[in-house]
């Protein structure tokens, strides 16, 4: 697949070039341009960077940096199987726990939920640092919508972290996730109060907090531009028909002076 010019290579984490100077250099260069690839695109353009992730894979397999990207290359097109076999290699090579909520989230992609309830309170998680054990705390309640357990779910996210004013990265998605699940549950009022704080600690956009609020507030969002290319398409059309009417009047009035020209010559 082509690389643009603009890719070095040199644009990877430290980490990942560390790890890919195990191999020859002209290699490794070829490799860490592909890894950048599926950076760039993964979130715009997952196919394309599930294609760049392959390529990776094929140079590279015993990468664990490399297995990793294939990993969440496939799990953004929804291959969990795939994906979570990648997972799997990948920590076997490091040892590293990091994957272990990703993981558990390919396990509800492939409909098993109570795998990933197992997950969830494998001693794997007292191992993780902050992020990873509010990400399995996400994954912990979806498994429980996934079952029906909208009750359990809620209480699933209430945690420290969502009660915390202080914001984090993870704080927008957490409070999303509980709006959300609040609101699965019936209970609109509560809801819209986290839909509101969600918007309110997302400031990156990384949910539509904002366009769940609206919505349930009633607010229509109107396309200005549409309805201004509309009523300068209705003009257009205006603007079409006026002269063609102007140009029948015209041949209506010669036709009309060659009848009385033709009416003349009779009477004389």
């Amino acid at each position: 697949m082509p690389i643009p010019e603009d890719v070095t290579g040199e644009e990877i984490d430290k980490d990942v070039r560390q790890e890919l100077q195990s191999l020859p250099k002209g290699l490794a260069e070829d490799v860490a341009k592909n890894l950048v690839m599926v950076a760039r695109l993964i979130d715009e353009d997952p196919e394309g960077a599930y294609g760049y992730s392959k390529v990776a894979l094929r140079l590279a397999s015993r990468v664990a940096a490399v297995r990793e990207a294939a990993g969440f290359a496939a799990y953004a097109n929804q291959k969990y199987s795939e994906a979570l076999a990648e997972f799997r290699a990948a920590r076997r090579m490091t040892g590293n726990v990091d994957l272990w909520p990703v993981m558990a989230d390919c396990e509800r992609g492939l409909g098993r939920p109570e795998k990933a309830m197992e997950m969830a309170g494998a001693p794997e998680v007292q191992k993780l640092d902050k992020a990873g054990q509010v990400e399995m705390r996400l994954v912990a309640a979806g498994a429980r919508r996934d079952m029906g357990q909208l009750d359990a779910a809620i209480v699933t996210l209430q945690s420290p972290e969502l009660a915390s004013n202080s914001v984090q990265p993870w704080t927008a998605r957490l409070r999303y996730a509980y709006a959300d699940v609040l609101l699965a549950a019936g209970r609109e009022d509560e809801a819209r109060e986290w839909f509101a704080k969600a918007v309110e600690s997302d400031k990156d956009g990384t949910t539509d907090a904002s366009d769940r609020l609206a919505e349930m507030d009633g607010v229509e969002f109107v396309d200005v531009l549409a309805d201004e290319s509309e009523t300068d398409g209705e003009r257009d059309s205006e603007s079409d028909i006026a002269p063609a009417s102007a140009e029948d009047d015209s041949e209506k009035s010669e036709k009309d002076d060659s009848e009385e020209d033709e009416g003349s010559g009779l009477e004389r």
